[in-house]
């Protein structure tokens, strides 16, 4: 993008920027370290500007990193944001602690599993009458239907029981099975395992990234994510028996209200595969 040869670039100069992982859509991510090893790496992240508003909107994942922040969520310090009308930037310290994702000792499953829990619950007990971002289906049934329509969603990366589907039968299936109720609270929005870090000693979470999809939504949007990917076979140091206890430890703790039903956590899903 054309941010790499703006006043940003040369503005942090001193670092050595390396690519990490390209966000989809065009979005990149770089991260930056101190070549002298004094202060915290830094990652950028850029996007065009015309992504306003969407899923990939880099000021409104500023926003909510600030609203995270002060209610006591552990998450990256804002360092900057910007746009020049053509792309945007956001610029945040680097947190410590590995992605939940990684491989971890046979030991620190189980606590990883109930980090990964614990999390999930602070983030869908906050006040969600507070929260000022809407991402309920009103919301995101529109956006789905707009990430189709511009070509963002991956046909060829869907969830195996929709392999070969095309983008109208998705939508189909999203309109069809859309549930009658939502039981809002505040979410993640893509709440998988690389998106929370944990501290390799202790098994406590050091930081929640990417929240770029935060917001008053249905429980099951995250549940949905965290039960699908710790209950995948594809990993095997975690499997069906982390996300049984990751759903025990959830509801231990829950409100009254917290219920879980699978009918939502297969339709929300449905509704990531557009995201």
């Amino acid at each position: 993008m054309r941010i790499m040869d703006s006043g940003l670039r040369r503005r942090y100069a001193a670092y050595r920027w390396t690519p990490a992982t390209d966000g989809r859509s065009g979005a990149e991510v770089h991260r930056l370290t101190v070549q002298d090893g004094a202060g915290p790496d830094l990652y950028v992240k850029v996007a065009p500007a015309t992504y306003e508003g969407s899923p990939l909107d880099l000021s409104g994942e500023a926003d909510r990193l600030t609203w995270l922040a002060g209610r006591g969520i552990p998450v990256p310090r804002l360092v900057e944001r910007g746009t020049d009308g053509e792309v945007a930037w956001l610029v945040t310290e680097a947190l410590p602690g590995r992605p939940a994702a990684e491989r971890w000792p046979e030991g620190q499953r189980t606590a990883v599993t109930e980090a990964l829990a614990d999390i999930t619950r602070a983030l869908h007990e906050l006040p969600s009458e507070d929260c000022p971002f809407d991402r309920s289906l009103a919301v995101t049934q529109e956006q789905a239907a707009r990430s189709l329509h511009e070509g963002l969603v991956d046909l060829d990366d869907l969830d195996e029981e929709r392999e070969g589907w095309s983008g109208p039968q998705l939508l189909d299936e999203l309109h069809r099975t859309r549930p009658a109720s939502e039981d809002l609270v505040v979410t993640h929005g893509d709440l998988t395992s690389e998106n929370v870090l944990i501290d390799p000693e202790t098994c406590r979470v050091t930081g929640v990234i990417d929240v770029i999809r935060l917001g008053r939504a249905d429980r099951h949007t995250d549940l949905a994510v965290a039960l699908r990917e710790l209950a995948s076979e594809e990993d095997p140091w975690f499997g069906p028996a982390y996300a049984r206890r990751f759903l025990e430890r959830y509801l231990q703790g829950a409100t009254a209200e917290a219920v879980v039903d699978e009918d939502r956590l297969a339709y929300y899903r449905l509704l990531d595969e557009f995201f």
